[in-house]
């Protein structure tokens, strides 16, 4: 098959948009980062990045495993438009209830974020981003879900260009918080756009409304649930730390984590872009999956190593673009982050598989021992060695993970073998 024929299958072709996309929101969002380190002092930055890791804390527990349900069911859904109405209804009505009640109880889960709670503005701002966080991810997965994810990329890019020139004007009024309303309002604005021009043309004939099918939430439930579960123990960490560090070492400390967390992260994208179009691919071809997990993990690396090489080489660099102290605090943490990314692709394409054959229980279990073992090994090594124990605990909770995933990925490959070897003859004899 010809590099251009490959490209143009599905499969590649979603995850070069997805991957576009993280590199254009990633670019974007250093930007913005740059540009907020410059006006904010690092006080700021830290407790808008606490803030920031909140909203998405909550927007994942709103979501109970609504994105991975449309991506999974809507090609093939008899009542497609129901479907997201019902899951962007719910949705919505949980995010409410979730933001309201982190406000009402910040004073016993993150006494540092109090001054959202004793401002009505910040209140109901944080409320509001929450909900439209949540509406965001359920959007993205609708464009994954039809196969169109250049929509993915049109709506980040719309939200990361929106965000950057916010901060000059929302650190007038709002200070630390208009770190995190610059981004909550840009958000607002993409997805608007996406639910009354994108979605509709992803989705032949779609309006938003307000609907609850409880045939679709019945029929769905025990889906969502288990892959809300293993969402909230996949991510929970990445929101807790943040938090975590901004009430053990302070608000400067958590600037410098956030920045360099921010920065790591752009490795991540590249094979989550790949499962998630994966993913999608499964749904709709469950036939064809063993060939399809070869190509992603194949594709994967081929990009996922010289973006390893380059973090290694010049992330202390890219780190100082935010300011000096941001390249001396983080450089370290970043490049045990960085070579921690080895074990990233194959670890989250046998997720994705997981999901795909609906093997729930196994996601959950080593979704839990990841989340717990990165967040006790961090708490125990801050207090010792500083933001760079995160790192430490990353890399070898990532290291351990991939361990049990080749030893199944190998006696996967076995086993199809085995069973292609054993119906060969009898081909042959008929």
């Amino acid at each position: 098959m010809s590099v251009l024929a490959r490209i143009r299958s599905p499969l590649y072709r979603n995850s070069l948009f997805l991957m576009v996309n993280s590199a254009v929101t990633a670019g974007l969002g250093f930007f913005f980062w740059m540009v907020v380190a410059r006006i904010y002092n690092t006080n700021d930055v830290g407790y808008g990045s606490a803030a920031l890791s909140a909203i998405s804390l909550l927007a994942a527990l709103s979501l109970f495993g609504a994105n991975i349900t449309v991506i999974r069911f809507l090609p093939k859904a008899e009542k497609p438009n129901d479907l997201i109405n019902t899951c962007l209804t719910l949705c919505g009505l949980i995010a409410i209830v979730i933001a309201v009640v982190f406000v009402l109880g910040l004073d016993l889960w993150s006494p540092a974020l109090r001054f959202i709670q004793r401002n009505a503005i910040y209140a109901i701002a944080f409320i509001f981003f929450v909900i439209v966080s949540t509406f965001s991810t359920i959007t993205d997965a609708i464009y994954v879900a039809k196969r169109r994810a250049n929509y993915v990329l049109i709506m980040d890019a719309t939200y990361s260009l929106l965000k950057i020139p916010l901060p000059f004007l929302l650190v007038l009024f709002f200070r630390s918080f208009g770190i995190a309303s610059s981004l909550g309002i840009a958000v607002a604005i993409a997805v608007t756009i996406g639910l009354f021009v994108l979605v509709p043309r992803a989705q032949k004939g779609y309006r938003i409304k307000p609907a609850l099918n409880r045939n679709l939430i019945g029929n769905l439930w025990r889906y969502s649930i288990g892959n809300y579960l293993a969402t909230v123990l996949h991510s929970a960490h990445t929101w807790i730390l943040p938090i975590i560090i901004i009430n053990v070492l302070g608000s400067t400390q958590n600037a410098y984590f956030y920045i360099t967390w921010v920065l790591a992260g752009l490795l991540g994208a590249i094979p989550t872009a790949t499962a998630n179009s994966l993913f999608a691919e499964g749904s709709h071809f469950e036939e064809d999956l063993q060939f399809n997990i070869r190509k992603a993990l194949r594709f994967t690396y081929l990009l996922l190593i010289p973006a390893i090489v380059v973090m290694l080489l010049a992330g202390g660099w890219i780190l100082s673009l935010f300011g000096s102290q941001y390249s001396i605090n983080g450089t370290a943490l970043l490049r045990i982050m960085a070579v921690a990314g080895v074990f990233l692709g194959v670890n989250y394409i046998y997720n994705t598989i997981l999901r795909i054959e609906n093997r729930i229980k196994e996601l959950c279990l080593i979704y839990a021992f990841q989340t717990i073992a990165i967040l006790m090994a961090s708490y125990l090594l801050i207090n010792r060695v500083g933001t760079i124990g995160v790192g430490y605990a990353w890399l070898g909770t990532q290291f351990t993970v991939s361990l049990y995933v080749i030893f199944n990925l190998i006696k996967r490959y076995r086993l199809k073998y085995k069973g292609y070897k054993d119906k060969k003859p009898q081909a042959n004899k008929g």
